[in-house]
């Protein structure tokens, strides 16, 4: 099994709603996703992937979903105020919790054609979720 693995930063905020603890204030985190795909056998070009396609595909999707978008549950009361303001913002069914996050990101990669394997986003440098196939 071959595995090749892209890192991709990007911020976003959120809070977290029927949740005890400081994560229920809006904050923000500088994060880094780590996307995997594996394969049996490279391609034509003895590659998995090319870390340029990863690259193009995934971080061109957190771009445009949720680099510097406040990512919040849909009935979040903040959604009105900030879409009354004109602010970006991603919506979720489920609470924003970075383990949410990384299932997100996997099956944006999974739907872009690439053959991911684990998606890991790191929320901060000491805390991290990973969703996996």
């Amino acid at each position: 099994m071959y595995v090749v693995t892209k890192r991709i930063e990007f911020c976003y905020g959120h809070r977290l709603l029927d949740y005890n603890g400081v994560c229920k204030h809006p904050h923000g985190h500088n994060a880094v996703a780590e996307i995997e795909v594996r394969a049996e056998a490279l391609d034509g070009r003895d590659m998995v992937a090319d870390f340029s396609d990863i690259k193009r595909l995934v971080k061109g999707w957190i771009d445009t979903e949720l680099d510097h978008k406040m990512v919040l549950r849909r009935d979040d009361p903040l959604v009105t105020a900030l879409a009354a303001l004109g602010e970006p913002v991603y919506l979720l069914d489920s609470n924003p919790t970075v383990e949410r996050i990384a299932r997100l990101i996997f099956d944006a990669a999974a739907s872009l054609g690439l053959p991911v394997s684990r998606v890991t986003v790191w929320e901060t440098p000491t805390s991290w979720a990973t969703y996996s196939a």
